[in-house]
């Protein structure tokens, strides 16, 4: 099979799972089924029936959890540069029609989650995005038709740097001033 790309924090948030899992419920699972097993006959035993059950989704999803984790291409988003979207960066958009903004970090496929901002890779919208920079204006193909999107801002979560569109060198200059100002703060106790 192919690598599958995924953050770090992806990889991340799955070992932990594999880790609870393995650390945790698949432990206490096993002692429910042998406290089942102590209450007799098997066959009418309602709680080992369900501990079973629990047992095989349990196991199910570690078996899942190590296959996903086995295939993923870790990729540090801190390591990454440029001006253009790509994977793992965060974009801010507006909706050209409605105005609307959202905010969007393109994520591997197996840690998306749009509802949590997190924008699988192979959807529409990043392969829309893919390549462009802020201030683009980006046409998305979706259920209702097409929509068009401008890139406000474009950024990398590991690294904190922000892209704002590069309209004329004087947003440019204010943009790098107020990132200064933001670093140094930070700096100060």
């Amino acid at each position: 099979m192919s690598r599958v790309p995924m953050t770090r924090e992806g990889y991340e948030g799955l070992q932990e799972e594999l880790r609870g899992l393995k650390g945790g419920a698949r432990p206490a699972i096993i002692k429910a089924i042998a406290s089942a097993r102590e209450l007799g006959d098997l066959s009418e035993n309602a709680e080992y029936h369900a501990a079973r059950e629990r047992q095989s989704m349990i196991e199910g999803r570690i078996a899942t959890l190590e296959e996903k984790l086995s295939l993923a291409e870790v990729i540090d988003a801190s390591s990454l540069n440029g001006d253009r979207v790509q994977f793992g960066a965060t974009v801010s958009l507006e909706d050209c029609e409605s105005e609307a903004r959202k905010t969007y970090r393109i994520v591997g496929e197996i840690e998306s989650d749009v509802l949590q901002g997190r924008l699988s890779v192979q959807s529409p919208m990043a392969k829309a995005l893919i390549g462009k920079r802020a201030g683009d204006i980006v046409q998305v193909a979706t259920p209702q038709g097409g929509r068009e999107y401008e890139i406000l801002q474009l950024e990398f979560n590991d690294r904190q740097d922000k892209i704002l569109p590069d309209k004329n060198p004087a947003d440019k200059n204010l943009a790098d001033k107020n990132l200064a100002d933001k670093n140094l703060a930070e700096q100060k106790p």
